[in-house]
């Protein structure tokens, strides 16, 4: 039965979506119900978050629905209200462009979306390394980093863009790509921005959050030098490093712009600067877009 405006099963809403996704809804009766859904960016690249908000056709759902990425990655989707629930999706430069298949899955009649997923130029940086700076880290430093990566806690902190962690000039852009002592590293990208200044100048929260990790090169931290890590919630996370002076602790609330240390030469840095990454559900994401217009 091809849904029309004289249907009574059909919404407005579910046309609207149909024809924003190029996709046909086929209504088979009142237990066919499928999910809206809006993905924006529409045509991401890679290092952007993918927002996924699912709109239930059932009023006052409860239950969130299952978000799925190739059918071998879910990630949690999280109410935002109105009957909405958002999942975040996060893309690298490690990730193959090209097509991406979102999969909702739930109460509702599942959705299938493809989407596009845009290549990226990453520049390349050719980097020598002194036979002493070749292994820094130390075991407690990997496993903490790793714990506080993988933090997903249900409540939503930040609101709206987030804001400049310091006011030096960017020295280096998330994403470069590295040869170390002539051989290309794989695995390896940029994952944060870089922002040089003077010793002792203020870091501040890019966002409300919850102090996940404090770090200190006293305590093993010499890969990383002195380090903040903020919980922003619902897996998104920001971490500092490389810090002189750290003014919080662990399970402090921060509100944005509250300066929380300053910029150092701590850990594997070749100069003062401060290095934020931004990751969502452990993956470092370019914070551009976070800073530019943020996730409502």
């Amino acid at each position: 039965m091809q849904p029309t405006p004289a249907n009574p099963l059909f919404t407005r809403r579910s046309l609207l979506s149909a024809v924003a996704m190029g996709t046909i809804t086929v209504v088979l009766g009142r237990s066919a119900r499928a999910y809206d859904v809006v993905i924006d960016p529409s045509a991401p690249e890679l290092g952007d978050t993918i927002s996924v908000i699912v709109l239930p056709e059932i009023a006052d759902t409860t239950t969130p629905p299952k978000v799925t990425v190739n059918d071998t990655t879910e990630y949690p989707a999280f109410p935002l209200g109105n009957n909405q629930f958002r999942a975040l999706i996060p893309t690298s430069p490690l990730d193959p462009p090209g097509r991406m298949v979102i999969r909702v899955i739930g109460t509702e009649t599942t959705r299938n979306l493809a989407v596009g997923l845009k290549n990226r130029h990453f520049p390349t940086q050719r980097i020598t390394l002194a036979p002493n700076r070749r292994n820094l880290g130390t075991d407690h430093e990997f496993a903490r980093v790793a714990a506080f990566k993988a933090t997903v806690s249900p409540e939503r902190l930040w609101q709206g863009a987030m804001v400049r962690p310091n006011q030096g000039r960017r020295s280096t852009g998330y994403g470069v790509r590295r040869y170390y002592n002539g051989v290309f590293a794989q695995d390896y990208y940029h994952r944060g921005i870089d922002f040089a200044a003077p010793t002792g100048s203020p870091v501040v929260a890019p966002a409300a959050g919850q102090i996940g990790l404090v770090g200190r090169v006293a305590d093993g931290f010499e890969l990383h030098g002195n380090t903040i890590g903020i919980d922003h919630g619902q897996g998104v996370l920001s971490i500092m490093i490389h810090l002189s002076r750290i003014d919080v602790n662990e399970g402090d609330r921060v509100r944005p712009g509250q300066v929380i240390g300053a910029v150092g030469n701590t850990g594997a840095s070749t100069g003062p600067h401060l290095h934020w990454g931004l990751y969502v559900h452990g993956v470092a994401v370019d914070p551009a877009l976070w800073g530019s217009r943020g996730f409502e």
